[in-house]
């Protein structure tokens, strides 16, 4: 069966506001995580035309946890990040959304493209409360994410999260 996102809308909020009912109808009936988050990944590269658009999931390593590649739209990219590093792991540390208008001036940015100007990352969370994934949205343009992203990529975390949950506990 073929699956279509149609989003109409000449704002970013009237995009996210006819994108959510179809990411929800999208994944309502398939129970595998990897394929809900495949396609809500791809549903947002399509609809804004981001550079790149992926999850990092937090995974165990030896004694501790790092951000491990998941499913991306885009360039190849960075596959581990360490806890605090770039904006990924920093948004996972600081268990918040983190905005960068010009990844050049943010400190210890991790440069998976040189052509990524500016980044929005935004932290998943289980029912603990602990950070399980970030999503991670990159732009070719400088300043390119402003509130309506923000508010619009956190509605998706909020449906990615109850997605997780229905799967892992």
């Amino acid at each position: 069966m073929a699956e279509t996102i149609l989003v109409q809308g000449t704002t970013k909020p009237e995009r996210y506001a006819a994108l959510m009912p179809q990411l929800a109808a999208l994944t309502e009936t398939e129970t595998d995580w990897i394929a809900n988050v495949s396609n809500v990944v791809a549903a947002l590269r399509q609809t804004f035309g981001f550079f790149w658009v992926g999850l990092y999931c937090v995974k165990p390593v030896g004694e501790g946890q790092e951000l491990v590649l998941g499913p991306f739209q885009g360039p190849i990219a960075c596959t581990r990040i360490a806890l605090g590093r770039g904006v990924c792991g920093a948004a996972w540390a600081q268990k918040k959304t983190i905005r960068v208008p010009d990844v050049e001036q943010f400190p210890g940015h991790i440069a998976c493209s040189s052509e990524s100007k500016s980044e929005i990352v935004i932290p998943g969370f289980n029912t603990d409360g602990q950070v399980v994934f970030v999503l991670d949205v990159d732009s070719d343009r400088l300043n390119d994410f402003d509130e309506s992203d923000q508010r619009g990529l956190e509605e998706v975390v909020g449906l990615l999260e109850m997605l997780y949950r229905k799967t892992h506990g």
